[in-house]
């Protein structure tokens, strides 16, 4: 007796519902046709998509060049090109200085420049153009031991 019942409620609840009868006929529902309000309203969506995508990728290009506190804690001030592919620069970062040697391998500081050995002022920064970078940056390099422009691995 329970295979009977056990059989009955699986029929009753595991067959589809809309399960047709032979014999009888289900009606089937007519194809929707597109009207050319579908076809304004994608359009639209697809407008109101692209802007909100437009409007995000102007602001993370507004907001890529601010930092924390409102001042730049890095800048290049000048450049000096050695040749083909080789230059030296000067950065700041902060309130020092680095004279930088660039190679297309490897980027080498070459001088840590602090307080009053500064090549360039904060006043004089608007002012001073790569020429007196560069007479600073010689004047720098001339002014050092003549053991540490060797390149030996001690200085």
């Amino acid at each position: 007796m329970p295979v009977k019942t056990n059989l009955f409620w699986f029929v009753l609840f595991w067959l589809p519902v809309g399960v047709a009868l032979p014999g009888t006929d289900i009606p089937k529902p007519s194809a929707r046709e597109v009207t050319s309000g579908d076809i304004a309203g994608w359009g639209m969506s697809l407008l109101v998509v692209l802007g909100v995508f437009f409007l995000c990728l102007w602001g993370v290009r507004k907001l890529s060049g601010l930092t924390i506190n409102g001042t730049q804690k890095m800048r290049l001030l000048g450049g000096l090109s050695l040749g083909m592919r080789e230059k030296v620069i000067l950065l700041q970062v902060g309130k020092k200085q680095l004279i930088l040697g660039v190679t297309p391998g490897r980027i080498e500081t070459l001088l840590v420049l602090e307080g009053e050995d500064c090549l360039l002022r904060e006043e004089s920064l608007s002012t001073t153009g790569e020429t007196g970078f560069t007479q600073r940056l010689m004047q720098a390099l001339n002014a050092r031991p003549e053991h540490s422009r060797s390149g030996s691995p001690d200085a």
